[in-house]
């Protein structure tokens, strides 16, 4: 063999080409936002925005995550907030309530659907992706599926009810006699996918186009009820709710698990009287109102009796409070509740102590 040959034989093959990855295409707009209103929570909010950003639907831009917060002092993890991917932040001066802040925070925000969290949620890695699934499921099956509800549990596991009945006068007086956990909600365990009343708002998913065409929640809600009237209306309109049980939530500090101080009380007896002068029949709230004027004058002479002047001064707030709705001015009882809240704002200012809150 002549050297020619054998040069031949030994040049070595060529290498094969290097292929480049594939770039993963993002969608132009997310299909998923989720909406978090933050008060003196930036733990917790931080927490379960570094939960969600382990979502594959947020890692690939088919989420966004969406904060409102309400007047909280500085804290350092807002600058992290700030810089991760996929997360907007929104910050207010002045605590205006958790239905405006929830209506800024969907205004702000893409998606077609709009999943409502608290901050004290916790979430496993796949939940926004089965959940974004699920309800487009249910979407083509049921062209007037508006608002989704899931399954929640407790933070040692157990099962924590999510989905109620429409109150009416008889069951809310009704219920007192039951324990706390069980008044608002239904007490047989579901466990199939199934049409109901009303989901809570603390792990609620609604259709852009329903929460569009019921224009969000009504800012005359302060705090609580805002979920339940949100889901009547959109039952009136024809929109269908859902409860999914077999996806689930941790909510780790539901309002059932907390004492009741005199200042988160007047919040909820707020709640209460303003979903019943839209809902009710007049008699029914003036008889509320007269109810809770009862309980007011009680527990402020109790209050007078230990010396609590400023529990005191809460439950007479709270009896003229009362006295608005008896008369229907719901504006006035709303600013009313608003001075509380910015008083103790102060007075939480003023003793520096901002780890925890109720509102």
């Amino acid at each position: 063999m002549d050297s020619t040959a054998t040069s031949l034989l030994s040049v070595s093959p060529p290498a094969p080409r290097r292929t480049r990855p594939r770039p993963q295409l993002v969608p132009a707009l997310p299909r998923l936002s989720v909406v978090v209103v933050n008060y003196l929570r930036w733990q917790d909010t931080a927490a379960l925005v570094r939960q969600l950003r382990t979502a594959p639907a947020l890692r690939h831009g088919a989420a966004e995550v969406i904060i409102v917060d309400n007047d909280s002092p500085w804290h350092p993890l807002i600058a992290q907030l700030r810089r991760m991917p996929g997360v907007s932040l929104r910050r207010w001066r002045g605590n205006r309530g958790f239905a405006r802040a929830v209506n800024e925070g969907v205004r702000l925000s893409r998606g077609d659907w709009v999943l409502l969290l608290n901050p004290d949620m916790s979430l496993d890695g796949c939940f926004l992706d089965k959940a974004l699934a699920r309800a487009e499921e249910l979407a083509r099956a049921d062209l007037h599926t508006g608002i989704l509800g899931f399954g929640l549990r407790d933070g040692d596991g157990s099962c924590q009810r999510s989905a109620g009945p429409f109150p009416t006068l008889a069951s809310s007086l009704a219920r007192l006699l039951l324990p706390r956990p069980w008044r608002k909600y239904y007490l047989r365990a579901a466990t199939t996918c199934r049409p109901v009343d009303w989901v809570t708002g603390c792990c609620l998913l609604v259709r852009r186009t329903c929460w569009e065409n019921l224009g969000g929640l009504d800012d005359a809600f302060f705090l609580y009820y805002e979920d339940v009237d949100l889901c009547r209306r959109a039952r009136e309109r024809g929109w269908t709710v859902w409860h999914e049980p077999s996806l689930s939530a941790t909510h780790h500090h539901p309002l059932h698990g907390r004492a009741v101080p005199a200042h988160l009380r007047l919040v909820t007896r707020h709640a209460l009287l303003t979903y019943a002068l839209k809902h009710w029949p007049h008699w029914q709230t003036r008889l509320l109102a007269g109810i809770i004027r009862i309980e007011t004058w009680w527990r402020q002479r109790l209050a007078w009796q230990r010396g609590d002047d400023l529990r005191a001064g809460l439950f007479d707030t709270l009896g003229r409070m009362v006295g608005d709705f008896a008369r229907g001015r719901i504006g006035a009882a709303g600013r009313r509740l608003l001075r509380v809240v910015r008083r103790r704002e102060e007075w939480r200012a003023a003793v520096s102590n901002h780890c925890d809150s109720e509102f």
